[in-house]
């Protein structure tokens, strides 16, 4: 899964992709590279990130899986909201997945979900990017976020949504080091028996304890996603496409014996 920001304050790459042209040339670059799916986001959820209005999210939303749809009607668009509103709107434009970092905070978004009938990705976070890093105080860790998806995952099979992903919401309401040990122990979430996203793409926990930056952080973005596909993820949520794609060639050569799924 490649990430197409189109927002002016993303962590990595804000600005970068904010018109026609560069949009495309993102798009066409990554599909280039073997993408298996775009997901275009257009409100950033970078830790403290200010909150913007539906209707400024749902306008870049709308241009940019309209002009990319367009122009390449053979990939595969996913929208990057918790808004049921703007995902409605971007499935109905061409998008063929909601992604979801909220967990259906929108009380909507399940309803939406389940109607749209796309792949759902529900993500564990508390909060919201501006208040999140405040929320990390857990009980037990694995068992709180299991606990979690169990209950969210209730929710959505009685609106009927069938085809879940989930995502443990790396950087999410979690520190540093709660961050590694989700990575050393991704194998635990086989207990959902669904299938698994992760999102380690130059966040700060890698590049602050590699003392760089996101620009800094491909290196430590690879051996991360080393470590998660040997720990059982499904989809990899990724800046650079061509480096996870080589890794994912890399790893399906390894017997299965050595891989944690």
């Amino acid at each position: 899964m490649g990430i197409l920001n189109v927002t002016p304050d993303s962590f990595y790459d804000g600005g970068r992709f904010t018109n026609e042209e560069r949009i495309l040339a993102q798009a066409e670059k990554m599909i280039n590279e073997g993408v298996d799916i775009i997901d275009i986001g257009a409100y950033s959820s970078r830790p403290g990130a200010k909150d913007i209005p539906v209707k400024d999210e749902l306008e870049k939303m709308i241009n940019a899986v309209r002009i990319v749809q367009k122009k390449f009607p053979e990939v595969a668009l996913s929208a990057d909201t918790f808004r049921a509103e703007v995902a409605n709107a971007a499935v109905n434009e061409g998008a063929a997945m909601i992604n979801d970092i909220s967990g259906g905070q929108d009380e909507n978004m399940f309803e939406t979900a389940a109607l749209l009938k796309v792949p759902y990705v529900l993500m564990h976070m508390r909060g919201t990017p501006k208040t999140m890093t405040e929320l990390t105080q857990y009980d037990n860790l694995f068992k709180d976020i299991v606990d979690y998806f169990h209950s969210k995952l209730l929710k959505l099979k009685s609106w009927g949504v069938k085809d879940i992903i989930v995502d443990p919401g790396f950087g999410f309401a979690k520190t540093v080091e709660q961050n590694f040990e989700l990575l050393s122990n991704l194998h635990y979430f086989k207990i959902l028996e669904k299938p698994l996203l992760v999102g380690l793409s130059r966040k700060s926990f890698l590049w602050k304890t590699l003392a760089t930056n996101p620009e800094g952080a491909l290196n430590g973005t690879i051996s991360a996603n080393t470590i998660a596909l040997l720990h059982g993820a499904s989809i990899l949520r990724v800046h650079d496409v061509k480096e996870a794609v080589d890794c994912i060639r890399l790893m399906s050569q390894l017997p299965t014996s050595e891989i944690k799924n």
